[in-house]
Formats: structure tokens, sequence, C-alpha cells
């Protein structure tokens, strides 16, 4: 349907579509036919026996048409003994209304595997979106269009409740207003405005609050149940993470919006849904269908999950390859929700395209998530040697990739898994915090070799619980915690000693990955980030560059509050804004390059911020800086040696607490300012064998860090770093065609 000639005054608008022909021989020519168990088509029939045969007109057998259909035929091929079990889908858009669900008894027996997979050189696509027909031209003189949007609104008669919308570009933009502050006597569930900016509307319940609350690194979605314009006034049914003051370090950046207004709708692709009416308006960016949403999830690996009890029984052996999902739902905060971490996500949440909830040796491989309003993946509760892998994640409302273990306790069942070379980017673009990659209480994993940029927020987070929350009560974090198994109730802070054995984020390997263009939008957060979580984590051999948007607070590589025991090795920092590296504790920085950190609002290559750092190690490293700026170590009153904790109770860090040497400090545009660094710190009896020269790189204004031949690097036992290794390593060159 050509939405746009629906609206008055516009004539037809005609597209020309290019096909490219990769192959002008015949499949029988060409190829193998594939050979497969059971075969799937959006042309066939549940009535079929699941062959191959063609499903023309007249034709009385051949594929199923659901996935549905293919896992009870499994089923049956199981009880008949067989071992390997292949499916494959014809290319083409499997439409669901509900989320296909795979238990224990689809489990692959023994070490046979039962895969389901596309077809080759297919595309089978996997949608819960419902096409909305029907659309007609809005009255021009409707009250609540604005001016600007009069005669090019269209409008159709819908059921239901739906967060987002598509079209053939992804992801439509809800109408949303103008950033406001918000005022004195904010709450958690209550919003003081400015005069007029929220009304008593007659579907006051369908707008919803975009909320930055007081800090830089969480957004909400909040929806309200009442407006009280005298008092200025909104409620919400759901509580922000924080109360809704200004942000706390950016009091000049505006942190409020209301969503879903139809007053608000005045740009292309903008909509608006008015339950109470059961009609959607929306503003046409071109002429493709429309989409809403029926499901949160699509695929759902689901074993027997004992929450109370130290053992579940997972699904094993299943695997998924060379599907696409799409057209996911957007999820919302529940009542019983429990954050993890600062509610970056939701413990245990039905909020990905493809979920793993109890899985063992099952694997999703070259598949593609776009254009939905959750997460991609997610692997809760027990986890086990699964393989994420060659997987392309794009224009996503949630995150990437989430390990998602139990809460604090001594239940520690999510680790061993690999993720590894998957294309990761523009996540976030609804919930702006979601990282690329989240691994949360779920250890001795393997992170490599992906590619992850364009985030608006952090892009690889490894956390558990911090010891203060507890001590604390409400939805973030504190909610995570298994009180039976962790030594009685809620009562006071513990110590990070206490805490240890429950933080099973440890002795997780971070390495080979590619990082850039992280911290679009939000502030205070970093290309990898680790908190909260167990020891031997370690973090080496990634390239992060281009953190160039001018945030707040953020880091290439950031050891956060209590975070011990955490390795920083062989990694590549270019061109970062801020900082470079934040140590803190006993945390050890060994033989980075951290290079160009952009100066503005710090512009710190090393920043050191809680001590005590016995233990610490900080040798090796390169700091390098092409400009005539630079601040290569950046300490916490580094000049008060009697003043031992900062404003908020921290011990002070300094690096002559820690075990720092061999280091090279260089300035390119002024020599003096690494001499002058060197020397103070050689004053305070470290750095003693650190020198201030040039480290010889190849080519450093064009990205070359290669040592030449009589690089004293080399002679100071500092190790080359190859950017070869890193980021995506297979399937480049398919990934470039489907762009």
């Amino acid at each position: 349907m050509n939405l746009r000639s629906l609206l008055p005054g516009s004539g037809c608008i005609t597209f020309l579509f290019l096909s490219v022909i990769f192959c002008s021989v015949s499949l029988a020519e060409a190829k193998v036919t594939p050979q497969a168990d059971i075969f799937v088509s959006p042309d066939g029939s549940d009535q079929w026996s699941g062959t191959l045969a063609a499903a023309d007109a007249g034709k009385t057998d051949g594929p199923f048409a659901t996935m549905q259909r293919a896992r009870e035929a499994v089923r049956e091929l199981m009880k008949a003994g067989a071992g390997n079990i292949l499916v494959l889908f014809r290319g083409g858009t499997y439409r669901l209304d509900e989320t296909v669900v795979f238990g224990r008894d689809d489990s692959g027996r023994g070490d046979a595997t039962i895969t389901y997979a596309a077809y080759p050189d297919e595309k089978p696509v996997f949608s819960s979106g419902r096409e909305i027909t029907g659309w007609r031209p809005a009255p021009v003189d409707h009250p609540r269009v604005t001016k600007a949007a009069a005669g090019k609104v269209i409008v159709a008669d819908v059921s239901g409740h739906f967060r987002t919308l598509y079209d053939a570009g992804g992801i439509l933009p809800r109408a949303q207003s103008e950033g406001f502050f918000p005022l004195d006597g904010s709450g958690r569930d209550r919003l003081h405005f400015p005069e007029g900016q929220l009304r008593n509307w007659s579907n006051v319940e369908d707008a919803e609050i975009v909320v930055r609350p007081h800090h830089a690194w969480i957004m909400n979605i909040l929806p309200v149940i009442a407006v009280d314009e005298e008092a200025q006034m909104a409620r919400t049914s759901t509580e922000s993470t924080y109360v809704m003051n200004r942000l706390h370090f950016l009091k000049d950046t505006e942190s409020c919006w209301v969503e879903n207004v139809l007053e608000e709708l005045d740009e292309p692709g903008e909509w608006a849904l008015n339950t109470k009416e059961g009609k959607v308006y929306l503003w046409p960016r071109d002429d493709s269908p429309v989409f809403a949403p029926q499901l949160n999830e699509l695929i759902r690996v689901e074993g027997e999950i004992d929450k109370g009890g130290p053992t579940d029984q997972p699904v094993r052996q299943l695997h998924f390859r060379g599907l696409t999902f799409k057209h996911g739902e957007r999820y919302q905060i529940g009542p019983d929700d429990s954050g993890l971490q600062h509610d970056w996500d939701m413990i245990d949440k039905d909020n990905a395209l493809v979920r793993f909830r109890g899985a063992e040796n099952c694997v999703i491989e070259e598949c593609h998530f776009l254009h939905s309003g959750s997460g991609a993946i997610r692997v809760d509760l027990h986890g086990q040697d699964n393989v994420i892998s060659d997987n392309h994640i794009e224009h996503m409302g949630g995150g990437g990739i989430l390990l998602c273990g139990y809460g604090p306790g001594t239940k520690d069942v999510n680790r061993g898994n690999l993720i590894s070379n998957n294309h990761i980017h523009d996540v976030g673009e609804i919930y702006w915090h979601s990282p690329g990659i989240f691994l949360w209480q779920s250890g001795g994993n393997r992170v490599a070799n992906n590619l992850i940029h364009d985030t608006p927020y952090t892009s690889l987070i490894i956390s558990g619980c911090m010891t203060e929350f507890f001590g604390k009560g409400g939805r973030e974090l504190t909610g995570t915690i298994r009180w039976s198994e962790v030594g009685g109730k809620r009562s006071k802070k513990k110590t990070l000693e206490e805490v240890r054995p429950f933080l099973h984020s440890r002795d997780n390997l971070i390495e080979y990955n590619e990082i850039h263009h992280a911290m679009e939008k939000m502030g205070d957060g970093n290309a990898i980030y680790i908190r909260g979580a167990g020891p031997n984590n370690v973090i080496r051999r990634n390239y992060v560059h281009h953190l160039v948007s001018p945030m707040h607070m953020q880091c290439a590589i950031r050891t956060d509050g209590g975070q011990t025991d955490t390795l920083i090795e062989e990694n590549l920092i270019y061109k970062c804004t801020s900082q470079g590296v934040m140590l803190k504790l006993n945390n050890r920085c060994v033989n980075n390059f951290i290079i160009d950190v952009i100066a503005p609002p710090r512009g710190n290559y090393l920043a050191l911020r809680e001590g005590p750092m016995t233990g610490a190690v900080i040798q090796r490293n390169i700091f390098y800086a092409s400009g005539d700026e630079a601040t290569f170590i950046d300490e916490l009153a580094p000049g008060k040696p009697n003043k031992t904790e900062d404003w908020r109770g921290t011990v002070i860090a300094r690096s002559s607490d820690a075990e720092m040497d061999s280091n090279i400090f260089f300035c390119k545009a002024d020599p003096s300012l690494a001499t002058a660094t060197l020397a103070q710190q050689q004053e305070r009896g470290i750095d003693l064998k650190s020198r201030a020269v040039d480290p010889m790189f190849v080519d450093p204004g064009n990205g070359d860090f290669r040592f030449l031949p009589d690089s004293p690097a080399l002679k100071m036992g500092i190790v080359p770093i190859d950017l070869s290794k890193m980021g995506l390593q297979r399937k480049v060159e398919e990934e470039a065609e489907l762009q």
C-alpha cells in the first residue's frame, strides 16, 4: 500500500527495485540439492510432510509452514531414534503470533545436535510484526494535530497496546516533546513539570515520561497514570531508578521528555497511539508497510528451572544458524522486576528476540538480529558452554548480548560460554543505557573478536553486585540478592570479603575485541567497564578507539568502585575522550598503549581514583600524545600526603602506592610535558626505569602503532600489539556484501 498516496494532494510514488542475480545456473546444475531431515517454507503447509518438494499450485505435498510444526516433527524423529537432525528454512518471512518455546524434549540426545538453519543462500526472516492496514487521512482540522502535521498525518483503527512500530527502515520514532527540566519536588513516581508541559489528556495513560533521573548513566521510560495540571504534577505507574531531579553532573542538560502525545507529532516517521479511541496516528516517512509487534520474545529455549533449589535441568545441543529475527516489542519494567547494576537491564526478563533460559551446549551462529524494541540475545540463569558467534546485531531498542546468571548467592551456574566474532552496533536506540555485550553474575566466559560500535552508552560491561547494595532496598540490584544464601536478611553494607564468594562474574577473558564510537549520547560511561565482579577477570588485547563525543566522565577502560583483582593488559586505546584507563585498588595495568586522549572535559591518560593501591601494577605502558596537551597521570590530591580520603570518604589513590615502572611518556608537540611528568614521578621514588622518549611507532598519525626496529620500547620489554588480530576475524567479506 502506498501510504503517502492517502494524504491530500499526494501522488503515487513509483519505486524501482533492482534485483542482483548472483548465479544464472539452476540449483540442480550448480550444486547438490541440500540434504536435511525437515524443510519449512512460508509457502508450505503444516498438513504436509515437511519434504523439499515445491509448494506450487496443485501440489499436495512439500515443506511445513511453521517452526512449531518442524519442532513437533523433530520430536517424532527423536522418538524413532534419530541422531543429528537438520531443519532447513526456505527464504521469506515467517509471522509469529506466539513465542516458539523449546523444552527439554527438544534437546539433542547424547552428543547429537538439533539444528534449525537457513536453506543455503536464502534468508528466512522471523517477525512478530502484524501489518496495520486501513490507513486513511486524519482530519485536517483534528484538534490535537499540530499545524505542522495537518494534512500529512494518516490514521488507522487498531486494537490492543503496542509501544513500538516499524516500517521498512526500522523503528519508527514515537511523537516526543522537546526536552525540559524537572522542577523541585519531583520523586521516583511523580514529576513536577513546567507549566503547560503535560496535560490531563483524555487518554493520559497512553503518555509516557522519558527521563534521565539524577545521574548520567541511566534513563527510564515511565507510563503516566495521572496529570494534575494545576499542581503541575504527573504520576507514573513505575518508579524511576532515582528521583527525577536535574542531572547531578549536568545540571544544564535537559533530562525529561514526554512521548506518545498526539500534540507532539511534528516530524516525518513519528506516530502516536490512542488506546481509548483504538486509533494510531502516523506521519509516514515513506510508502512501505507498517507493522506493530506482537511479542517480546520470538524464540525461547527453556529448561526446567528451580529458582529456589540448587539444580536446574537445561536444554542441550540445540543450534540456530543463519536465521533473521526482527520486530519484537519494547519491554516495560514491571513491579516485580529487579535491576542489573543501575537498572541497565532486568534479571530473568522476557526481553530478547532469542532467549536461552536453562541451556547447555546450545548455539546461535550466523544469525541476524535487527529492528526490534528490546534486546537481541540473552542467556538467563543456568547457561553453560553455549556459543554465540558470527552474528550481526543492529538497530535494537535494548542491548545486544546478555549473559545473566542468578543473583548474588551460592548458585553459580552461568559460565563457560563463548561470545565471539559478533558485529554489534546501533543498540540502545530506545533504552539508551543498553550495552552491546553485558556479563552479569556470569563467569569463566570468553568474549573475543567482537566488533561493537555506535552505542549511546557503554559497549561492554562485566558486573555483579556492589557491597553497599546488601544494605539497601529498591529495584536497583538489591532485589537480585538471594538472601537465603548470603547469610541473613538485608541489614547493613557488607565488606568485600563477605560478599566476594557470591560474585560470580569471575575468570572472564575479554580479548581481541574492537570498540569504537561508544558513549555517543549518555555520560559517565565507558567502552569497557567492570565493577562488582569477582576476581581474575582479564581485559587484554582489545582495540578501543574514537570515543569522540564530548560526553561527561567517560573512559576507554574503567575499573569502578570496589573492583579488585583485574588485569588490563596489551590493549590499544586511541583517540578517546576524557580518560584512557581508570584504575582503582589492586588492579593491574600492564603493556597498554594509550594514545592521543582527547582533552575535553578532562584528558587524562591514566586516572587513579580509589585506594589503597597496594598490589596494583602499572608497568610497561606507553602514554603517547601528539598534541601539546597531556595529563598523563591524574591522581586524587597527590600533593597532599597527609590527606587520606576524598570528599566521599574514599581512600585516595596514589601511583606511589602501586608498583609503577618501565613506562614510556611522550608528547610529540611538547616533549617537556613528558619530561616533567617523569621527573615528578621519580622524585616520589617510582618510575625509576621509565623513560620520556619517543617509542618510535611506524606511523602514529595514520594509526600504525607497530614499532620501528630501533624502538626503545622493545629494549624495555614492551610487547608489540598486533591490531590485525582484533575485531572480526571471519566472514568479513560476507558482512560487507550484506551492507
